[in-house]
């Protein structure tokens, strides 16, 4: 059996979390140029111009690219054959982001007690860990740093079997049409179907790790997706709430079996700034 010390970890997490407030990927870049020719709004034109001078001004590691530099989102994937020695893997997750935040002097945004006292951290933890046991003997880290303004036009629809393909079409599109400005678009929306409400709104998070202008392998959720874009493109929102055509850069769906009696739908939304770094160990 492989070993890693936990020390090991924390460090790849504070390189990670500093990493990504600061380096936009590739990926967003290029999705962004595109919605850059496709904007047909002077003033959507404007505010896409404007992000992507933000991101070459990030690029310089001084500054971070949102001041929300968010909630400490990780995803982690073990594999069944490696052993952690030296400490135990929350705990060294945890001292990784305290280690990244503090060092990276990004906004610590976490706070205790949430509907009374609201007490801050001042480390950003605790950071929200999800697990995954995995074949094979390596350690697959994933950071997302999740914003307020995004993160809070998230939703779960308990819908019911009935309400079909459409359904879920409907659910997902108001739900944008809804959330409007809030969650700084163009945004990219994450949406999970099926399992119970606590997995579709994992499934909805996890979504947004996957890389965009990737197809789904799924034809008949590659084709929600596209209708789902296209229908969210239609509402008029634009980059920043000031209206056009670009509201969303991309739509990705993961779908689950789920309970006869049940059609869980999860929507997570993911602002311009959709950043996530990973590592192997």
């Amino acid at each position: 059996m492989r070993e890693i010390q936990a020390s090991q970890i924390t460090e790849t997490v504070a390189r990670l979390a500093i990493e990504a407030n600061h380096f936009l990927g590739d990926d967003v870049v290029a999705a962004l140029k595109k919605a850059r020719t496709m904007e047909e709004s002077p003033a959507g034109q404007q505010v896409l111009d404007q992000l992507l001078m933000n991101v070459d001004i990030a690029k310089q590691g001084e500054f971070p690219l949102c001041q929300d530099t968010g909630v400490a989102v990780i995803s982690i994937e073990l594999g069944q054959e490696l052993h952690i020695v030296g400490g135990a893997l929350n705990d060294a997750i945890h001292a990784g982001v305290r280690k990244g935040y503090t060092d990276g002097y990004l906004r610590k945004s976490m706070v205790g007690q949430p509907f009374s006292k609201r007490v801050n951290s001042k480390d950003n933890t605790p950071a929200m860990i999800h697990t995954e046991v995995v074949p094979g003997d390596q350690l697959h880290i994933t950071i997302m740093p999740k914003g307020g303004g995004c993160e809070n036009m998230s939703a779960l629809g308990m819908l019911k079997p009935a309400d079909g393909r459409q359904g879920v079409i409907d659910f997902v599109v108001n739900t944008i049409d809804k959330a409007g400005s809030n969650p700084c678009p163009p945004t990219i929306v994450g949406v999970g179907v099926g399992g119970s409400a606590d997995q579709a709104m994992w499934l909805a998070k996890k979504s947004l790790m996957r890389p965009l202008g990737t197809t789904n392998p799924d034809e008949e959720l590659a084709a929600l997706e596209k209708e789902l874009l296209e229908r969210i493109n239609n509402l008029g929102i634009g980059p920043m709430g000031l209206g056009g055509r670009i509201t969303s850069l991309d739509v990705h769906v993961i779908a689950v079996p789920c309970h006869i009696a049940s059609m869980p739908v999860g929507v997570n939304v993911q602002c311009h700034s959709a950043r996530y770094k990973e590592a192997v160990l």
